[in-house]
C-alpha cells in the first residue's frame, strides 16, 4: 500500500511542476493540484488502508494481550532478572 502512496505522490509532484513552471501555468494552480490530487487522495486512502491494523491494535489492547506504549509486544519484565553467586 505504501509503494502505492509513493508513486502517485511522485505524479502529483510531477503534475504540481508542470503546473507551476509551464506557460500559462501558475503557483496558485499548482496548490490546488496538490491538495485536491495529492494530500486529499493519499489521507483518504492511507486512512482506509490502516483500518485493519487499527481493528486489530484495539481488539488486542481490549484483551489485554499487548501494551500499546512498547509496539506490540507481550508485556513483561524489560530487563531480565540477576542471578546471585551462591
Amino acid at each position: 500500500m505504501l509503494i502505492i502512496a509513493i508513486g502517485w505522490g511522485y505524479v502529483v509532484l510531477m503534475m504540481v511542476l508542470a503546473e507551476a513552471l509551464g506557460p500559462g501555468g501558475s503557483v496558485l494552480g499548482a496548490l490546488v493540484t496538490l491538495l485536491l490530487y495529492g494530500v486529499l487522495p493519499l489521507t483518504i486512502v492511507l486512512y482506509v488502508g490502516g483500518t485493519r491494523k487499527r481493528a486489530r491494535a484495539r481488539r488486542a489492547a481490549e484483551s489485554g494481550d499487548v501494551d500499546p506504549g512498547r509496539g506490540g509486544e507481550a508485556p513483561g519484565d524489560a530487563i531480565a532478572p540477576v542471578r546471585e553467586e551462591p
